[in-house]
């Protein structure tokens, strides 16, 4: 499948707060392009940007129901009311268990948590949740990551005599739950500057509204806790701007400098101690084996570890929870090749424009990463569903620029129940549903979807030459970080550039291109990797002029540091 590549152009005006930019805060102007690009139209922003403070916080008793959350904490604590902390199993939730009950632990003793079985009870509140709580004499639920839509759970336990606060961040439906406070910035009608946040930032907010009304020291007790917010703005792949850029940043810098001890084992066991740990890391090693707990086995064990307080339990947590993860990694692999098989017998799928499938016998626990991977393969929305409790249970990805979370929405007829985001969402449905939902679902995508949303985009920030790649450019340059939704990574492209004589093949199967390259203008030879492009190699090595667009990374080896480019795509050079 060819790639698109679309490059950003600048208006006239957003020339000209480039050009200011540029030499107010003495950069290049390629920099100043990539802030301009992202809303950053003054030197004042620019400042924060470049520099999150965390006094930039919003007031927490912004947010709907704040004021009425705290107190009813206030008064569960104030007459030793036993609290339950309860969220879901993927790594938003647990981070936010982990982060509510470290905090409230260390001025409350009658507190317990509680996370729902993925197999048993599925996603968010469940009537066994509450009939534990209601057994264990439980009087108050702090729900985090989930609860919006539970108004028949929360109705139940209300009965029972048990109060709910819900911290929740996805999208409400017109009716809410019967609880006592509703956090959610995504409420109909809430005012709250910011609504982006995480599950786990939610939480955050409420304990930092907590420790304001108490004249708690939130330095000492509640911002140790941002490595937990990082860790789920990054894995819940929430947007990096506004509040979560500033807890991310600082969450990086106690995830680097002073983690719990629970994060470390993880850390550890991904090879990244002593290592610049990024939110790419997170995304690919760290949130990953927080996860493979929930999708293996039980999320409780995921804020057991998190939760740990001495280096033996971290350390036994991490060891059980990394041995699920590769347990994780080969069910995928083989779930993955069964569904591709699926696929490659679906008769006329090429004129499909989305996926839906189902296997009775696929472990629930990866379907949602088995339905990524088809959609980086095929490049269309796609749903794996297979059986558990009864029903028809799967998750939703999709391609960017298209929300699959509506296209669910436009069946809910036919469906049980269904949540989720833009990009990435749950749902169950009756079997005997499942042949009239692959029909309505494919035609709101076809009604729906541009075409070029079908097709792999390589969004391209600046052209620029080898000569621009300076070590002050590369230091201003990482100074963007932390990257992410909201603030990709940005990728350039050098147009006519040539082998330098001494690229090659590297690789257990020769499948990589290990470029050093010169370009047209400088005698800048810089060195690049670019993965899976092998069918390059003749015409690279054949001295052809060609394109490429990539990301400027930091190559560390063998204690050397130094700048080398991360290869996206490769274009013969137009005469």
């Amino acid at each position: 499948m060819s790639n698109e590549w679309n490059y950003h152009t600048l208006t006239p005006e957003e020339e000209s707060i480039e050009q200011v930019l540029a030499q107010e805060l003495a950069i290049n102007t390629s920099i100043a392009n990539l802030l301009v690009q992202r809303g950053i139209d003054t030197v004042e922003k620019a400042k924060k940007f470049f520099r999150p403070q965390l006094t930039d916080l919003y007031d927490p008793f912004l947010m709907k129901d704040m004021d009425k959350a705290v107190d009813r904490l206030n008064k569960a604590m104030g007459k030793k009311e036993k609290i339950l902390i309860y969220g879901d199993y993927d790594v938003d939730g647990t981070t936010a268990v982990s982060l509510v009950y470290k905090f409230l632990r260390t001025f409350y003793t009658s507190l317990d948590y509680y996370i729902p079985d993925r197999y048993d009870e599925g996603y968010g509140i469940s009537k066994k949740g509450i009939d534990y709580a209601t057994e264990n004499g439980i009087t108050l639920i702090i729900a985090l990551d989930c609860g919006i839509k539970a108004i028949e759970k929360i109705a139940y336990a209300k009965e029972q005599g048990i109060d709910f606060i819900i911290c929740d961040h996805h999208m409400p439906d017109d009716e809410l739950p019967v609880a006592v406070a509703i956090l959610d910035p995504k409420r109909r009608d809430a005012s709250y500057p910011y609504q982006h946040l995480s599950g786990c930032g939610v939480g955050f907010k409420f304990m930092q509204g907590f420790a304001i009304n108490n004249g708690l020291d939130i330095h000492t007790h509640l911002l140790p806790l941002l490595d937990l917010v990082a860790v789920s703005i990054a894995s819940d792949i929430v947007p990096i701007t506004d509040e979560n850029r500033i807890m991310a940043y600082h969450g990086l810098k106690q995830l680097n400098n002073n983690p719990s001890l629970g994060l470390q084992g993880i850390i550890d066991l991904c090879g990244l101690r002593d290592k610049d740990i990024t939110i790419s890391d997170i995304v690919f090693k760290i949130g990953p084996r927080i996860n493979a707990s929930g999708r293996m086995m039980c999320g409780k064990e995921a804020v057991d570890l998190l939760t740990a307080k001495d280096w033996q339990t971290a350390k036994a947590k991490s060891e059980n929870i990394n041995q699920y993860n590769e347990n994780r990694k080969e069910l995928d692999k083989k779930i993955t090749e069964e569904a591709t098989a699926i696929i490659d017998n679906l008769e006329g799928f090429e004129n499909r424009k989305s996926i839906v499938i189902y296997n009775e016998n696929w472990h629930k626990g990866v379907i949602g990463i088995v339905a990524s991977r088809l959609t980086e393969l095929h490049y269309r929305p796609a749903v794996v569903l297979t059986l558990s409790n009864g029903l028809a249970t799967g998750s939703a990805r999709s391609v960017q620029g298209f929300d699959v979370y509506k296209a669910i929405e436009s069946c809910r007829d036919i469906i049980e129940n269904f949540g989720g985001h833009t990009y990435a969402a749950g749902l169950s449905l009756k079997v005997e549903n499942i042949p009239m939902f692959m029909e309505r679902f494919e035609k709101f995508v076809t009604d729906n979807i541009l075409p070029v949303q079908m097709v792999p985009q390589h969004e391209i920030d600046a052209v620029i030459g080898f000569k621009d790649i300076t070590p002050k450019f590369f230091k201003v340059l990482k100074q963007l970080n932390p990257f992410g939704p909201g603030n990709p990574k940005p990728v350039f492209c050098t147009k006519r550039v040539f082998d330098f004589g001494t690229s090659r093949l590297v690789g257990r199967d020769q499948e990589h291109l290990k470029l050093e390259l010169v370009d047209s203008h400088s005698e800048n030879i810089m060195n690049g990797i670019a993965f899976g492009m092998h069918e390059h190699n003749e015409y690279i090595k054949g001295f052809n002029p060609f394109d490429i667009c990539y990301t400027i990374e930091e190559n560390n080896y063998n204690g050397n540091s130094s700048i080398q480019l991360l290869i996206k795509d490769i274009k013969p050079s137009d005469d």
